[in-house]
């Protein structure tokens, strides 16, 4: 990626966010239009444009996020469930070119999500 999308910003620190977790490998912070009481997003630091975009040397890097998403999860005292979502490409509705993992919790979810 030639340029910087909004969540690198936002991890560099040149954009505010409501930061609620930060590592070496990515960063977390609150969705600014959230679909739930608990709307965190997961995002690694490498810049990958979507999941379809990982390749063999991402696959740890995917467990992290998963890892990331269950601990603030657990920060959150979402003890009664709570819904992970990675959306990938235009008909999976993903608005940012820039991987990332929604943590989407605090109220009963509805079934089907789409």
């Amino acid at each position: 990626m030639a340029d910087k999308t909004l969540f690198t910003k936002i991890l560099d620190g040149e954009l505010r966010a409501d930061l609620v977790w930060q590592d070496d490998r990515c960063g977390a912070f609150r969705d600014i239009n959230p679909q739930a009481p608990t709307h965190v997003l997961i995002v690694p630091r490498k810049p990958l444009p979507g999941i379809a975009d990982m390749t063999e040397d991402d696959r740890a890097l995917l467990g992290h996020l998963y890892f990331v998403a269950t601990e603030i999860a657990r920060r959150e005292g979402l003890d009664n469930g709570y819904r992970l979502v990675v959306n990938q490409g235009e008909h999976g509705q993903q608005t940012v070119p820039h991987l990332h993992v929604h943590l989407i919790g605090g109220r009963q979810l509805g079934w089907p999500p789409g």
